[in-house]
């Protein structure tokens, strides 16, 4: 769905390019979290695939088409949900008349079901509302907008733990084969039953791209106090259980992802990691 080629781009204050010669595939149907650390460039890289931002070298395609040539059919099929963004002081009705004609497979009735999952409704002024009742609004109108992607940059951020719960199921309500979801977050833990595959990033690095099925196939995520156990660890973190870690799995064991414990397992040793998945 999304091809990456040897992208390079930075901004004209900074001394440094934030991506050199970088390059990745999303493929479509799948609920992606893309992890990195702050700067690595993970909103940047989100508006360049939506086309806010323009490469200075290489190449975004969507579906094939050179996502910098902006055109009507491309920016009708895809939406972004950036950290930070204001609404106007209207009824959400008429934001919903005015922007609806964008995107052709808009369904109002999604929008409701959507907004019921926040326990909101379509009688709201967006004037009216907190930040946090805000962003509902806005993630709810982006997933019935039905395009074929659609990317969030740190979606729970401002959300209470309530709603933290109702993304989840808001965000599973809204999937399906035709519709890639991308989200970028530093919250894991509000995501890790969500994802399909995850992508790990420093700059122009990809530290990981992996389906989740193939990490829980190659890892096992423990909690032990086993000292024992620790000695073949791949990766262990101080716990209030004792440790957490992370084991070659083996013998085909089935365990949880840990996002958090694999975020730092890869920052941490990098090459050990990729090694597991390289065999």
């Amino acid at each position: 769905m999304v091809t990456i080629e040897n992208l390079t781009f930075d901004y004209r204050r900074s001394q440094k390019k934030l991506f050199d010669d970088f390059s990745l595939s999303i493929e479509k149907g799948k609920v992606y979290g893309l992890l990195g650390k702050n700067g690595v460039g993970k909103s940047t890289l989100l508006y360049l695939m939506t086309g806010l931002l323009m490469p200075k070298n290489g190449k975004i395609s969507f579906n094939y088409v050179d996502v910098a040539k902006r055109l009507p059919h491309t920016l009708q099929d895809m939406y972004i949900v950036p950290e930070e963004f204001d609404l106007p002081s209207m009824p959400l009705r008429k934001y919903v008349k005015c922007n609806e004609s964008f995107y052709p497979r808009f369904s109002m009735e999604d929008l409701e079901k959507y907004l019921q999952c926040f326990e909101l409704n379509m009688d709201v002024n967006l004037g009216a509302l907190s930040m946090g009742q805000k962003k509902k609004v806005y993630m709810s109108f982006a997933l019935a907008t039905n395009t074929s992607l659609l990317v969030m940059d740190e979606p729970t951020n401002g959300l209470d733990i309530p709603a933290k719960s109702q993304f989840r199921k808001f965000i599973a309500l809204g999937m399906n084969e035709d519709k890639t979801i991308i989200i970028s977050t530093h919250q894991v833990r509000d995501i890790d039953n969500l994802l399909e595959h995850v992508i790990i990033m420093d700059h122009s690095k990809v530290l990981l791209n992996e389906p989740v099925s193939n990490i829980c196939r190659k890892l096992l995520f423990v909690e032990t106090s086993s000292d024992k156990i620790a000695e073949n660890s791949l990766f262990v973190s101080p716990s209030i259980q004792g440790n957490s870690m992370i084991l070659p799995n083996t013998e085909n064991e089935e365990s949880a992802i840990n996002l958090e414990l694999l975020f730092n397992a890869m920052l941490s040793d990098t090459e050990k990691l990729k090694g597991v998945f390289n065999n």
